[in-house]
């Protein structure tokens, strides 16, 4: 597994160029620096050292595991961000069991890539994992996508054991102390692939009489985003359509900020929501608790919150909806 992870991080860059733009033309969203990004956000958890810990937790072993006595696992991929399904692949191969992917028709190309750096280390690796069409017979499931799409898991697997993931968020936890290069890493929280995954901010909560200029000053390091031809048509559709309605935002040239109880803002709205004290505050991320992902604040000053510009780098053992894959598919053994 490090080895893999020593092969992704020096792919040669004619290579990486070719595969990364394969799968932008498969989906506009997946840029160069986006496909970039995602593979670097992979190799930390490739790392001997933090494999050996996390394997330890669960007390696996470096051998190969005995194929014949292993369970079939379904992994019901999203296609929103690069590799969003690389995790679920990892635990699944870590703990032994055979995973029979479902990509997702946005994000078919990357995966299938990685997979095969990994049989080039070691053929053995190939009898434990496929690309399957549909997933007539497996044993267990993991399923990521929206509300509407868990119903339909839900019931369509719904004599096996399994992890359903649906729609969620993240939102940032403002002070009003924040200063500039605070404001740049928190950036990062917003921006990275465009805001479309489950760990990108689309809601800040911040203290009365906040003054958004310093904010707004900050963001300008992402100015280039408006560049993005989907994106740009996102924007000015959001912008166009909250006009009409005669609905007060603040615009920043290339993101929009609107007051709003909602938790979920389109791509290039970034809602924000006042609070009195962290009282209040603490109800309302009780209210949403279910729809956050993670939450960020500067340094990580609130508590159960990670620090500004980290959103997207969660460590192997930041599980999804902090459900614990790892012991879910040992406990199928």
């Amino acid at each position: 597994m490090s080895e893999w992870g020593n092969q992704i991080a020096n792919l040669p860059s004619i290579e990486k160029e070719l595969i990364f733009r394969k799968a932008g033309n498969k989906n506009g969203w997946f840029t160069e620096a986006n496909c970039t990004n995602a593979c670097n956000g992979i190799l930390p958890w490739l790392k001997p050292d933090t494999l050996k810990r996390w394997a330890n937790r669960y007390e696996l072993t470096d051998e190969l595991p005995n194929k014949n006595s292993k369970k079939n696992i379904g992994l019901v991929m999203a296609g929103n961000i690069p590799i969003v399904g690389f995790h679920d692949l990892l635990c699944v191969l870590l703990i032994g069991q055979v995973a029979k992917i479902k990509l997702s028709s946005q994000d078919d190309v990357l995966l299938p890539y990685l997979t095969e750096i990994l049989i080039e280390i070691d053929s053995r690796w190939e009898k434990y994992f496929s690309f399957e069409e549909r997933l007539n017979h497996v044993d267990a499931v993991i399923a990521t996508g929206s509300d509407n799409s868990a119903r339909y898991f839900e019931y369509y697997f719904r004599t096996i054991p399994k992890i359903i993931r649906k729609n969620r968020t993240s939102v940032g936890v403002i002070m009003g102390e924040e200063n500039q290069d605070e404001f740049k890493a928190f950036g990062k929280d917003v921006f990275t692939y465009f805001g479309l995954g489950c760990r990108n901010v689309s809601k800040i909560f911040i203290p009365e009489n906040f003054d958004f200029g310093t904010l707004l000053k900050s963001f300008t390091g992402f100015q280039d985003i408006i560049n993005h031809h989907k994106y740009a048509n996102n924007y000015d559709y959001q912008k166009a359509i909250r006009l009409i309605s005669n609905k007060k935002i603040i615009d920043g040239g290339f993101i929009l900020l609107e007051n709003s109880t909602e938790l979920v803002s389109p791509i290039s709205v970034l809602y924000y929501e006042y609070y009195s004290n962290l009282r209040q505050l603490d109800e309302m991320l009780n209210l949403n608790k279910h729809k956050i992902q993670c939450i960020v604040s500067a340094k990580g000053w609130l508590r159960g919150s990670i620090p500004f510009g980290e959103a997207q780098s969660p460590k192997v053992d930041d599980y999804a909806d902090n459900v614990d894959t790892m012991k879910f598919l040992k406990s199928l053994a």
